[in-house]
C-alpha cells in the first residue's frame, strides 16, 4: 500500500520516490527519477521530471511543470501555471539536453501565479515572487520581486507579509504576526535568532 494518495488518472512512473502523506492529483505525471518529500501536493496537470527534487510540504498548484535540474527545498509554493525552464537558449532544431542549467528554490519561497523562472538561478529563503514576474537572476532571501524583468520592491516575512523596512540601509523590524525580529544590514535582510 502506498504511503501517499494518487488519483486514478495520475501517472507515477516506477522508480519515483514520493513521501508519506503526499497527494498526486488528476492527470499529473511524475517521472521515474523524481524524488518528492512528505506532505507534498501536486495539483491537476502537474509534470515532474526525472532529475527533480521536491522537499517536504511543498505545494505545486495546477498546470506547473517542474523540469529536469529544478530543485525545490521544503515548503515551496508554486502558484497556478507558473513556469520553470531548464535550457537558457532553446531551439527546436538544436539538441541541448547536455546544457541544462540548475535552478535552486530555497526553503519557504512563494512563486506567484504565472511567474516565470529562467533557468540557472537561485531563489533565496522565503523570497516572494509576484504573479506574472520574470526572474532572470538570483534572488536574495526574503526579497519581494515583481515585474518583467523582476525588480525588488520590498522584503517579506516568513509569515508571507510585507515588512515595513527600507530596501537598503541599517534597520530592524518585528513581524506583527509572529514577533520574529528581522535585521537589515546594507542590502541584506536576516532573521535575528
Amino acid at each position: 500500500m502506498k504511503a501517499y494518495y494518487q488519483h486514478e488518472s495520475a501517472i507515477v512512473d516506477d522508480g519515483a520516490i514520493i513521501g508519506k502523506d503526499s497527494r498526486v492529483w488528476h492527470f499529473a505525471h511524475v517521472c521515474a527519477g523524481a524524488v518528492i518529500g512528505h506532505g507534498v501536493s501536486l495539483g491537476q496537470n502537474v509534470f515532474v521530471g526525472n532529475k527533480v527534487t521536491i522537499g517536504n510540504k511543498c505545494k505545486i498548484q495546477n498546470n506547473v511543470s517542474v523540469y529536469d535540474n529544478v530543485h525545490l527545498e521544503d515548503e515551496v509554493f508554486c502558484g497556478p501555471s507558473m513556469v520553470f525552464t531548464n535550457v537558457y537558449n532553446p531551439r527546436s532544431g538544436v539538441e541541448r539536453k547536455d546544457e541544462y542549467r540548475d535552478t535552486l528554490v530555497k526553503k519557504g519561497v512563494t512563486l506567484g501565479a504565472n511567474c516565470t523562472i529562467v533557468c540557472g538561478v537561485t531563489i533565496g529563503e522565503y523570497a516572494f515572487i509576484g504573479a506574472g514576474a520574470v526572474i532572470n537572476k538570483d534572488v536574495k532571501p526574503f526579497a519581494l520581486m515583481v515585474g518583467v524583468p523582476a525588480k525588488q520592491i520590498g522584503w517579506m516575512s516568513t509569515y508571507g507579509e510585507q515588512l515595513d523596512i527600507p530596501l537598503h540601509g541599517d534597520a530592524q523590524v518585528t513581524c506583527s504576526h509572529t514577533g520574529v525580529l528581522y535585521k537589515l544590514s546594507g542590502e541584506d535582510l536576516s532573521l535575528v535568532l
